[in-house]
């Protein structure tokens, strides 16, 4: 009998037909830890300012394979040797590089876990199906975590300028209708090329960059860092820290099993290392159980939990203040103190009124660069004979630049927030 067509072609509403270009790739997509990611929203709660936001991490995941397949053919196209078995890795550390997200991807990865980041857990994952695959995805796993001695291919999946920033950045923009989230994705990875085995763009790329760059950062205040997505997850975080204290009391909680092992321990990654129990309940978590947890602690005897549950499911989200500064104490006793004049015992006042900050860089040239290859007309070519100096001189993004904004696209904005229940009366229970 004749072996299924492995070899698929998908419609995907950002870039059109896109293809599973090998069997590999293929039964990697169609593999249960993968297909969890059909269950993860890609914007976590966005979807409460932009209706349209419903879109997965599974979604994400092929649109940067695709980009991926797209980069491996321009540098090739350039004369740069790149074997099938390295594309073939690119596209499947690009694939399998959100696979370790967990429930509302990044909203929850702060109290979910101890401080263990989905990268982390992306590595293990990818290394249990190295094993079930007979050691197939060793060198993507190499290219993943930066070890493979040819760097472009993890700056390709992990950098200021990756297949994966790409395409959020598109995708998340095309799902929530904010036009500033358009890159021309395509244009850049055309003006991709190689120096020394080091990813750079080409002189004439550097305004796609420069729209890259701001993109990036009109989309996290528009989209990441609103102010409504800021209060309905500061929400979502006190039902789960609420949930956490009580089972830890020993209060009755209704919570799948898997869900139940992390709201009643905390696991550091040490005990995912060691521990495949922690590995194999993570993959059982998705979207739905915190949903579905949501809407029956709804009718829970606990105030607290009832009312932060009701409150999210009906959209009464809290008030929200924005400032460049931290907040003065005395306005945040005066919120406190309307708390307390609605009834609410001081105990449980951290529920309801919660302070933080977001922060916002478009590009830290400290981590990373992106680095601009100039033409030989560009620039006065020394004596020497480098090979770099043969190849076209690299310089940073930032200095490569003539607008002035570059540089202010540098600076790390913080913005201080505190949240708090407005106009909560309803009487309650002392915790």
């Amino acid at each position: 009998m004749a072996s299924p067509n492995k070899k698929k072609i998908l419609n995907d509403p950002v870039y059109g037909f896109i293809t599973i270009p090998t069997e590999l790739l293929f039964d990697l997509v169609e593999h249960p830890y993968f297909q969890r990611l059909r269950r993860i929203k890609q914007l976590g709660l966005s979807e409460y300012v932009y209706p349209g936001a419903l879109h997965t991490r599974f979604h994400h995941a092929l649109g940067a394979m695709h980009l991926m397949g797209q980069a491996m053919q321009t540098l090739k196209s350039k004369g740069h040797r790149i074997s099938d078995a390295e594309c073939e890795a690119a596209q499947i550390a690009i694939l399998l590089h959100d696979i370790g997200h967990g429930p509302f991807s990044h909203v929850l990865e702060c109290c979910l876990l101890d401080s263990v980041p989905h990268e982390e857990i992306s590595l293990l994952l990818m290394h249990e199906l190295n094993r079930q695959f007979g050691g197939r995805l060793s060198l993507a796993i190499r290219m993943f975590d930066g070890s493979y001695e040819r760097p472009f291919f993890h700056q390709l999946t992990s950098s200021q300028l990756d297949m994966d920033r790409m395409d959020y950045l598109n995708r998340d923009g095309y799902y929530t209708g904010v036009a500033e989230g358009a890159i021309g994705a395509e244009r850049i990875i055309k003006m991709l090329d190689l120096v020394d085995d080091q990813l750079v763009v080409e002189a004439k790329g550097v305004l796609s960059v420069e729209n890259f760059l701001n993109a990036r950062r009109l989309m996290y205040w528009q989209v990441y860092l609103h102010k409504t997505s800021i209060c309905c997850e500061s929400m979502l975080v006190q039902i789960l820290h609420r949930a956490r204290f009580l089972i830890r009391q020993g209060t009755a909680l209704f919570a799948p099993d898997a869900f139940r092992l992390f709201l009643s321990e905390s696991v550091p990654l040490t005990e995912f290392q060691a521990n495949h129990t922690y590995l194999d309940a993570f993959t059982q978590l998705d979207d739905y159980d915190v949903w579905s947890c949501i809407k029956q602690w709804v009718l829970h005897d606990d105030f607290v939990l009832s009312a932060l549950c009701r409150m999210l499911l009906d959209r009464r989200l809290f008030k929200i203040m924005l400032s460049t500064e931290p907040f003065a104490g005395a306005l945040v006793d005066e919120l406190a103190n309307q708390l307390r004049r609605s009834g609410m015992p001081d105990e449980a006042l951290s529920y309801f009124l919660v302070e933080g900050q977001a922060t916002n860089a478009a590009y830290l040239p400290l981590e990373e660069r992106i680095n601009i290859k100039l033409k030989s007309s560009d620039f006065t070519i020394s004596t020497g004979t480098s090979e770099q100096e043969r190849r076209g001189k690299v310089i940073d993004i930032a200095d490569a630049s003539d607008l002035s904004n570059i540089q202010v696209l540098t600076n790390i904005v913080r913005r201080y927030y505190i949240c708090w229940a407005k106009g909560l009366e309803i009487p309650m229970k002392r915790p």
